[in-house]
C-alpha cells in the first residue's frame, strides 16, 4: 500500500482524482491568470480582466502619457497593437478549447490509461516541467520591461483631468502598464506552452511506438493500432491548433515588418528609452512563436522518422527468417542486425536497437509490407490545412521573412 502512493500521479490505478491531482497547477494558475472558465463567474471575470488588461489600460496609457518634446521619438506604441493582437488570438483560442474540449481532453490525459509505463513517466515530468518552461521565458524579460518602464516614467508626464502628476500617480499607472503587460504576453505564452505539451505527449507516444518493434512487441497489429491512435491524435492537434498558428504568423510578420520599416526610416535616435519596448515584446512573441513551430517540427520530424524504422525492422525479421531456408543462398550470418541507439533527445530518431526474437516470425512477410506501406503513405505530423509543419516548411518561412526584410531594407535605403 505504502509503495503504491510513492508512485507518480500518472501511474496509479485511480484515473478521476489523479488526472485530477496533475492538473493543479493549471488550473490555479488559471484561476491567477482570470482565465477560468469552468463557473459562470470565472467566465465574467475573465472577460472583464481581458477587457481591461488587452484594451482599456493599452488606450489609456497611450493617450494619458506626454513624452517631453525634448525626447526623440517613441517607438514604444508600436508595440501596443500586436501585443494586443496576440493576446486577443490567444485568450479567444483558450475560451474555444475550454467551451468544446477541458484541459484534460485538450491534453489528451484521459489516453494516457492506455499508454505504456515509459510514456506516463515521461509526461509526468512534462507536465511538471512546463511552467518552469513557462517561466523561463516570461521572468527575464519582465525585469527587462520593469527596468525600462522605470526609466521611461521617471522622465514622462501623465496628463489626468483635474490631478496633478506626482510619484503616486505615476507609480499607479506604472503597476497598471506592467500588470498589462505580464497579462498580455502570459495569455500568449500560456497557449504556447500548452502546445509545446501536446507535442512533447505525442513525442514520447512516438518514443513507445519504437519501442514496439524491438523485442517479443514487435506484431504488426500492435503498431498498425498503435500508429492509428497517434495519428487521430496528431489529426485533433492540428485542428485545433491551425488557426492560432496561421492567425500568429500573419499577424507577427505584418506587425514587426511595419514595425521595421518604420523604425529604419525614421532619423531619430534609437535608444532603450523611446526602443525598449518594441525590443521586449518582439521578443517574447518570437520566441514564442518559435516555440510552437519547432514543436510542431520535431513530432513531424519523429513521424516522419517511423517509416525508416519500420523498413530496417521488416528486413531485420525477413532475413533471419528467409537464412533459415537452405535454398535461398542468403548467408547464414544475416541473424541479427543492431541499429545504434542515440541518446540525445536532438539526435535522429531513427537511429535505435532493433532486437529480434523467436516472436518476431509470427508477422508474416505480407503483413509487414502492408504495415510498412501504409506507413510510407501515413507519415504526416502536424498539418496546416493538408501541408505538413516540417523542417521544409520552417525553411521555406525562413526564405520569405528573409526575403521580406531584405525588401524593407532596399525601401529604406531608397527613402533615405
Amino acid at each position: 500500500m505504502h509503495a503504491h502512493q510513492n508512485l507518480p500521479l500518472l501511474l496509479q490505478s485511480s484515473s478521476t482524482s489523479l488526472l485530477f491531482d496533475e492538473l493543479r497547477n493549471f488550473q490555479y494558475s488559471l484561476k491567477w491568470c482570470a482565465l477560468d472558465h469552468s463557473t459562470p463567474s470565472g467566465k465574467l471575470i475573465s472577460y472583464l480582466t481581458f477587457i481591461l488588461m488587452t484594451i482599456i489600460i493599452p488606450i489609456a496609457s497611450s493617450f494619458l502619457i506626454q513624452v517631453p518634446a525634448s525626447a526623440p521619438i517613441s517607438f514604444n506604441m508600436l508595440a501596443q497593437f500586436p501585443e494586443s493582437g496576440l493576446a486577443t488570438i490567444a485568450f479567444f483560442t483558450l475560451c474555444r478549447f475550454f467551451r468544446r474540449y477541458g484541459l484534460r481532453q485538450l491534453l489528451f490525459l484521459d489516453e494516457l490509461l492506455q499508454d505504456s509505463l515509459f510514456v506516463k513517466c515521461g509526461y509526468t515530468q512534462e507536465l511538471d516541467k512546463a511552467f518552469r518552461f513557462l517561466a523561463c521565458i516570461l521572468l527575464p524579460s519582465f525585469f527587462v520591461q520593469l527596468a525600462h518602464k522605470i526609466i521611461f516614467f521617471s522622465t514622462v508626464k501623465i496628463s489626468l483631468p483635474w490631478v496633478t502628476t506626482g510619484v503616486a500617480l505615476k507609480s499607479i499607472m506604472l503597476v497598471l502598464v506592467l500588470a498589462s503587460w505580464v497579462y498580455r504576453t502570459g495569455v500568449l505564452l500560456f497557449v504556447c506552452v500548452l502546445f509545446r505539451l501536446t507535442c512533447e505527449l505525442q513525442i514520447l507516444r512516438f518514443e513507445g511506438l519504437h519501442k514496439l518493434f524491438e523485442g517479443c512487441e514487435s506484431h504488426a497489429s500492435v503498431i498498425f493500432q498503435e500508429h492509428i491512435r497517434i495519428k487521430k491524435q496528431l489529426s485533433l492537434t492540428s485542428h485545433r491548433y491551425r488557426f492560432f498558428i496561421i492567425s500568429c504568423l500573419v499577424a507577427i510578420t505584418v506587425c514587426q515588418s511595419g514595425a521595421l520599416l518604420l523604425v529604419l526610416a525614421s532619423k531619430s535616435e534609437k535608444s532603450f528609452f523611446n526602443s525598449g519596448d518594441l525590443v521586449v515584446c518582439s521578443a517574447v512573441q518570437l520566441i514564442g512563436f518559435f516555440l510552437c513551430l519547432l514543436g510542431a517540427a520535431r513530432i513531424t520530424h519523429r513521424a516522419q522518422g517511423i517509416v525508416s524504422i519500420a523498413t530496417r525492422w521488416h528486413v531485420i525479421v525477413t532475413c533471419p527468417s528467409a537464412a533459415s531456408d537452405p535454398g535461398n543462398g542468403i548467408a547464414p550470418e544475416v541473424q541479427r542486425t543492431v541499429v545504434s541507439k542515440c541518446d540525445g533527445s536532438d539526435s535522429d530518431s531513427s537511429e535505435i536497437y532493433i532486437s529480434i526474437s523467436s516472436q518476431d516470425y509470427s508477422s508474416s512477410f505480407q503483413t509487414r509490407q502492408a504495415l510498412v506501406a501504409y506507413l510510407q503513405h501515413n507519415n504526416g505530423g502536424i498539418t496546416l490545412f493538408g501541408f505538413a509543419l516540417d523542417r521544409g516548411l520552417l525553411h521555406t518561412l525562413f526564405a520569405f521573412e528573409f526575403s521580406l526584410v531584405l525588401w524593407i531594407l532596399s525601401k529604406v535605403v531608397v527613402l533615405s
